[in-house]
């Protein structure tokens, strides 16, 4: 059963919250307004806010839902945060090591940092690995999610800032895109997001497009939900597994 509004998952797992910015795409961070305003509803597990917090609490959880879910990981914070401990990375690998009916996005912009420990460790079969490539300054992280062996690698160009020109999609399964949400979300112009299709058809690739946000495709500004989701009239959400390869 589907537990987020996430279009591309159907749960969520946040043993750490909390972040810091860290380039172009965390300037209208969703997560710390969802963050701030859980911490004024009393939520405990908000007291800090949008300060990293890691949950030990939480590291179970997976371990209780019976049924096969796709999940999230860390989607108010990135798991590979500098304060997040590789002993507490490690507690984490292994609930997901114990859970192997589930299968696990983890997304991160520290992409060297996670390079790093998964060096040192295996990936579980079961972990989709990604990175956020909303801008050109983000490109080099494609390089260090390319080189680990995952099941399945893929990018997350959200919010999309700008045209990212020619991609290498090389041992990329899965791109998606979408654009910024908010009262002072930035707009994403449509040949951005076609430019980034084309490429992933041919590169064989899944592309997934999410939504317009803020901005529609026409370059007005109203509810992201009166934006919709469609791309030149066609609602396109490929999963990976759907990848030509």
């Amino acid at each position: 059963m589907r537990t987020t509004r996430i279009e591309w998952t159907d749960r969520t797992w946040n043993p750490v919250t909390g972040c810091t910015k860290l380039s172009t795409g965390c300037t209208h961070c969703y997560a710390e307004t969802m963050a701030h305003r859980l911490k004024a509803m009393g939520v405990a597990k908000y007291a800090n806010g949008f300060i990293p917090t890691m949950h030990e609490d939480a590291l179970g959880e997976p371990l209780k839902w019976r049924q096969p879910h796709t999940i999230f990981v860390c989607s108010m914070a990135d798991l590979f945060h500098e304060s997040v401990s590789f002993d507490f990375i490690d507690r984490v690998m292994n609930t997901i090591q114990q859970t192997e009916h589930h299968r696990y996005q983890i997304l991160t912009k520290r992409a060297a940092r996670m390079e790093d420990y998964f060096t040192q460790s295996v990936i579980p079969e079961n972990v989709w690995l990604g990175v956020t490539v909303e801008a050109i300054e983000a490109k080099s992280r494609i390089d260090s999610l390319r080189g680990l062996p995952a099941s399945v690698h893929f990018l997350s160009c959200e919010p999309l800032i700008e045209d990212l020109g020619k991609l290498d999609l090389s041992g990329i399964d899965w791109v998606i895109v979408g654009g910024e949400s908010g009262v002072q979300a930035r707009p994403m112009k449509p040949e951005w997001v076609r430019s980034i299709m084309n490429q992933t058809e041919e590169q064989k690739a899944a592309f997934f497009f999410k939504q317009w946000g803020t901005w529609g495709s026409d370059g007005v500004k109203r509810n992201k939900k009166a934006n919709g989701k469609a791309l030149d009239g066609k609602i396109i959400q490929m999963m990976p597994e759907l990848a030509m390869r």
